[in-house]
């Protein structure tokens, strides 16, 4: 598919192609309908078959999994890859389930947030044996290495995180530019909807989503982890309500993941999405109008959360040692991990081929590029305990939820949830 910048409009999609030059994170200095495959509940697997879960569902990131189910099968005569869709609020449960009847897939690709929550319910093999002996190592910078009591547990093949992407077209009617402060994208979402369009699309889910998208807005007005504060945490809550109020953000966000927002700016009639890099081949396949990106136009003390997908073996994988030979081809490798850049425009981890073209030469992945120097954040918080991580964006995703629907006032909301977090905190 072509790439789109700022100022070119969408040509007629081409095929998919697989590059073979590396690609990598040093240019920073991380949900289709149905998966491949079967359910969750089918994971037994043959000695020639290997399981493989995730949760998405946007059909440009299946397409990844399916590419590397190609890549693995067409080196490895005989085997099998069974990608198992799972639903993204059902992953870690069922994970840990299956953990606990000592079964499970063979390799899972989880929010790398996780990480902790799964590695201590047991679902997640160790993998310091692979990785100490895996001669690519040193390639990937330690931010994309999960270890809990120094113990590795899984490793991320890219980096996402959120952006701000703009509808070109409507902006250029309403005659004003990219933000790159609050106040212009407020004044400019307000001018917007006065044109009959609506403002911003995002996630208000009350979960670990919500709280991913939640951050940049919370972090602006000063909420941290390191001494959460009721005041910065109403702040921030307060600014969103306020799109609601005004019209440019509409309460439906409640109920959308990270896919829905998007697909609703592709689909026209919204100035700005806030939304990852993950989203360019949708754009890119879906969108009829000229778009681009900048950084969120956050304040001083903004942050942006460095996410992705870890992947790991199961705990009770009946295939590791193909279980390994799968990451160590796909996600881990640097022709691998141009399959995330192509389909979807994740960061490669990789850092021996920064200098690609696909990346250096690709304009929508700048404004990513800038904002991980500007405002990039460990994700999650280095200041949670492992156990609390799940709770902590469990939280705070119900309040961003609750002051957004209107369940909540702000200032209730915030106070609740910093009363919870102290304790959180302190595990």
């Amino acid at each position: 598919m072509s790439i789109l910048t700022s100022g070119l409009r969408r040509t007629a999609p081409r095929p998919a192609r697989r590059l073979t030059a590396a690609l990598s994170l040093a240019v920073v200095g991380s949900l289709a309908l149905a998966a491949c495959g079967s359910s969750a509940d089918d994971s037994a697997a043959s000695a020639d078959t290997l399981t493989v879960w995730h949760y998405f569902s946007d059909a440009n990131q299946v397409k990844i999994m399916t590419d590397y189910a190609d890549m693995f099968e067409a080196s490895h005569d005989g085997v099998t890859v069974e990608n198992v869709f799972v639903p993204y609020d059902q992953m870690n449960s069922k994970l840990i389930s299956a953990a606990g009847a000592k079964t499970g897939p063979d390799v899972v690709v989880f929010n790398g947030a996780d990480a902790g929550t799964l590695a201590l319910g047991g679902a997640l093999a160790p993998l310091d044996e692979q990785w100490d002996a895996f001669a690519d190592k040193d390639q990937f910078p330690d931010s994309v290495v999960h270890t809990i009591d120094d113990t590795t547990y899984a490793v991320q093949g890219y980096v996402n995180l959120l952006g701000l992407w703009y509808n070109a077209d409507i902006l250029d009617e309403i005659g004003v530019e990219a933000p790159t402060t609050i106040d212009e994208l407020e004044a400019a979402m307000a001018a917007a909807k006065d044109a009959g369009y609506a403002g911003m699309t995002l996630s208000g889910l009350p979960q670990s989503q919500g709280e991913w998208q939640a951050f940049p807005w919370l972090s602006t007005e000063g909420f941290t982890y390191d001494a959460p504060d009721a005041g910065a945490l109403e702040a921030g809550l307060t600014r969103v309500r306020s799109w609601v109020e005004n019209g440019y953000l509409t309460q439906e966000a409640v109920t959308w993941d990270q896919t829905v927002p998007f697909q609703k700016f592709a689909a026209g009639g919204v100035a700005f999405a806030q939304n990852g890099n993950w989203q360019m081949g949708t754009a890119a396949s879906d969108a009829d109008f000229e778009y681009g990106v900048v950084p969120l136009p956050l304040g001083a003390d903004g942050q942006v959360y460095l996410g992705g997908e870890g992947e790991g073996i199961g705990a009770f994988s009946k295939n590791p040692d193909l279980a390994w030979e799968y990451l160590a081809e796909t996600y881990y490798s640097a022709d691998g991990q141009l399959v995330a850049v192509n389909n979807v425009g994740s960061l490669p981890s990789r850092a021996d081929a920064g200098q690609d073209e696909a990346v250096t030469g690709n304009a929508l992945l700048q404004p990513f590029s800038e904002t991980i120097a500007r405002f990039g954040a460990n994700y999650p918080a280095s200041v949670i305990p492992a156990a609390a991580v799940a709770d902590v964006q469990l939280t705070v995703g119900q309040a961003w939820s609750a002051a957004i629907g209107g369940q909540k006032s702000p200032a209730d909301a915030a106070t609740s949830a910093v009363s919870t977090l102290d304790g959180l905190l302190k595990k």
